[in-house]
């Protein structure tokens, strides 16, 4: 497990997806840090990380990436953690598309 707070190379995120679960890498966003934690079996173990580093709650959503996939279904928006009731969100996706903006903007600034 890595947080990235500079940038990834798309190599790199080739290679955790080949080292784990073959096509996918799970990640967890911190929407408010620009930060990107990834590189485990699970988005709680990620989210866990993040949170020991500074993290809120409130800030961090779940995603997959897909690193051998190019355009839009590059990231996926789908983590158990994401079920969120009292942010208004009730499924593992990401229902405010704001934040789904936000996170693909934070993942062009991180993934080269």
């Amino acid at each position: 497990m890595k947080i990235i707070t500079e940038t990834l190379s798309l190599d790199e995120l080739k290679q955790m997806a080949a080292d784990t679960f073959g096509d996918l890498v799970k990640a967890v966003v911190d929407v408010d840090r620009e930060f990107i934690a990834v590189d485990a079996e699970l988005h709680s173990d990620l989210e866990a990380l993040l949170l020991k580093d500074g993290s809120k709650q409130k800030n961090l959503w779940g995603i997959n990436f897909y690193p051998g996939i190019q355009g839009n279904d590059f990231i996926e928006f789908d983590a158990m953690i994401n079920m969120r009731p009292s942010q208004g969100n009730r499924s593992r996706g990401i229902e405010n598309e704001e934040v789904r903006r936000k996170i693909i903007e934070i993942a062009a600034k991180r993934i080269k």
